[in-house]
């Protein structure tokens, strides 16, 4: 099985808290127990609102196995973590995610990495 780097509940506490800046990508403010996010979201393939909450997982593979793959998702007819989540497609050259945790939360990461970020919303 895949290990994530963080899985986490958020809640949505709200969207383009500075004004709106583009018009197909909100800035979202969410929080859980331990962490604070903002994420820049492309609103018309996800619209995120206040008070939704997503379960969201950071995550090197997208392989069940866990087992290293190429960085690049591609929707082969094979079965990949991504099928357990709805899907974003975000380009973070220009969007933003902080991502503010406990210093023991964080130690996991490491400089450069290429990442998937997978989101589910609850209902």
């Amino acid at each position: 099985m895949a290990e994530h780097l963080l899985e986490e509940t958020f809640t949505v506490t709200g969207v383009d808290p500075d004004g709106k800046k583009f018009d197909r990508v909100s800035r979202i403010e969410a929080k859980s127990h331990e962490m604070y996010m903002q994420l820049d979201v492309a609103t018309e393939v996800y619209p995120l609102k206040k008070d939704e909450q997503f379960t969201m997982v950071l995550t090197t593979t997208l392989n069940l196995d866990g087992t290293p793959d190429s960085g690049y998702y591609t929707q082969a007819a094979r079965k990949t973590l991504a099928d357990n989540y709805e899907e974003i497609y975000a380009s973070f050259g220009g969007l933003l995610m902080l991502l503010k945790v406990e210093p023991g939360n964080a130690t996991n990461f490491e400089l450069d990495q290429k990442l998937f970020l997978l989101i589910r919303k609850l209902t």
